[in-house]
């Protein structure tokens, strides 16, 4: 499914999928590894690895590395947490960290990286990085001009999710602009006379994070790459007009109670909505649109749904603000994790090479459900349609790519105020008020 994965810590029972027992977590992270932080113990041939893929994606996660593990004498022992960056840091200063984490926010791993609690890539997976992975991604795993990690897997955001059936019948066509997108809701809600969006923003400890994927895409539509950048940097603040103005167009779907929340109730079910359901309202025919990454496509089709142009569901990408203003390539937004270490024993080192690698992107990617950004992945490995036009967006040098703003940021901001912002938003709180609040948490310099 996909990118970045604390995305994925809704339980997906609601979509019928048995939760998945995580071998070999008993004990925490780092309790059977290699002397975490201290590279001069003995190398057990045991890493642990420590992130948010839960369930089903932790199954295939465990899988896609089983005969390498086998090959190389190497025992990989996974375990998942919903409250990973609470936790992360924690266990690092009680010495309890695991060899490798796989972090789902680029700016959660710098915070590490800046205490000194990680290690530098080694020279392997710094190779593996310059050779698979554009400067930009080499970026996010790099903290003052040190390479910490390398990206694993990735998502492409801002696909609106959608019955192509339900179009056909109804004469509707994919919007050219945002204004068209409005349009086109106005339409289904008054040919209906239902809410025609649904939305979630449920995620446990993660709650909110599904509305800052939509301002994220509307901040770099309509305020262009500069802005978005200084965004992420502070020097554009929340409570710049630019922002504002991004809140105020996804206020126009999001806060409006008749295009809101279809299937789940009013405007203030959408915070307590786990962020897996609309998959099953849509496929029920329940919702005409929905807003979320590539990673859905997993989601649809444990809902029952097949994802096709042709299908149950598709999805075309959030058009620009202005027609035609993104006409010499795709302007997009996505997501992804940095895996790094917290150890540099022989073992631990390996394990980083091989999830650096083409051969595990190709690995992964063959068992279904997510993609990766990594030049030497085969498209033709993806699982489904939707995620071979996610890597060939990704692949394409004409697309503007900007990864997710909100995992970029301080995990203070990005994970905490901003989240939390998007809650209080939603249930009511005005927005210049929500603004302050969440440029309020970042750190002072």
């Amino acid at each position: 499914m996909g990118m970045a994965q604390r995305r994925l810590l809704a339980p997906l029972a609601v979509l019928g999928v048995a939760g998945i027992a995580l071998a070999g977590c008993s004990g925490g992270p780092g309790s059977t590894g290699n002397n975490n932080n201290n590279s001069g113990g003995a190398d057990d041939k045991v890493v642990t690895v420590y992130g948010t893929i839960a369930d089903t994606e932790a199954k295939l996660l465990e899988e896609s590395w089983a005969d390498w593990e086998k090959e190389n004498g190497i025992d990989i022992k996974y375990e998942s947490s919903k409250e990973f960056e609470a936790q992360i840091a924690v266990r690092a200063q009680g010495g309890n960290a695991p060899d490798i984490a796989i972090f789902p926010q680029p700016g959660l791993m710098a915070d590490m990286a800046t205490r000194g609690f990680l290690k530098e890539a080694p020279a392997a997976v710094a190779e593996n990085v310059k050779s698979g992975w554009t400067e930009d991604w080499a970026n996010y795993a790099t903290v003052d001009g040190k390479l910490y990690g390398a990206p694993l897997m990735a998502s492409v955001k801002g696909w609106i999710w959608y019955s192509p059936s339900f179009f056909k019948d109804n004469g509707y066509e994919v919007p050219t602009d945002w204004q068209g997108l409005l349009d086109l809701t106005a339409q289904i809600q008054k040919d209906t006379d239902k809410a025609p969006w649904c939305i979630g923003f449920g995620s446990d400890a993660a709650t909110g994070w599904p509305g800052t994927d939509w301002v994220e895409d509307l901040v770099l539509r309509q305020s262009g790459t500069d802005v978005y950048d200084k965004w992420v940097a502070n020097e554009v603040p929340f409570t710049d007009p630019a922002i504002k103005s991004a809140f105020d167009e996804f206020g126009k779907i999001a806060l409006n109670p008749d295009y809101v929340n279809a299937g789940f109730g009013d405007v203030k079910s959408i915070v307590t909505t786990p962020f897996g359901d609309p998959a099953t309202a849509l496929v029920k025919g329940e919702c005409a649109l929905h807003h979320q990454a590539s990673f859905y496509d997993g989601f649809i089709t444990d809902a029952g749904g097949t994802v096709a142009a042709d299908g149950d569901i598709w999805a075309f990408l959030m058009p620009p603000f202005e027609a035609g203003s993104s006409s010499s390539g795709a302007v997009v937004t996505g997501g992804g994790e940095i895996v790094a270490a917290f150890d540099d024993s022989e073992s631990t080192q390996k394990v980083q090479e091989y999830l650096s690698s083409p051969e595990w992107a190709n690995s992964r990617v063959k068992l279904g459900g997510v993609i990766s950004a990594n030049k030497g992945l085969d498209p033709a490995n993806a699982s489904s349609n939707i995620l071979k036009e996610a890597i060939g967006i990704l692949q394409d040098d004409t697309t503007t790519f900007r990864f997710d703003a909100s995992d970029l940021m301080p995990s203070a901001v990005g994970a905490g105020t901003f989240w939390k912002g998007m809650i209080d938003w939603v249930n009511g709180t005005g927005t210049d008020t929500v603004l302050q609040q969440i440029e309020a948490g970042w750190p002072s310099q």
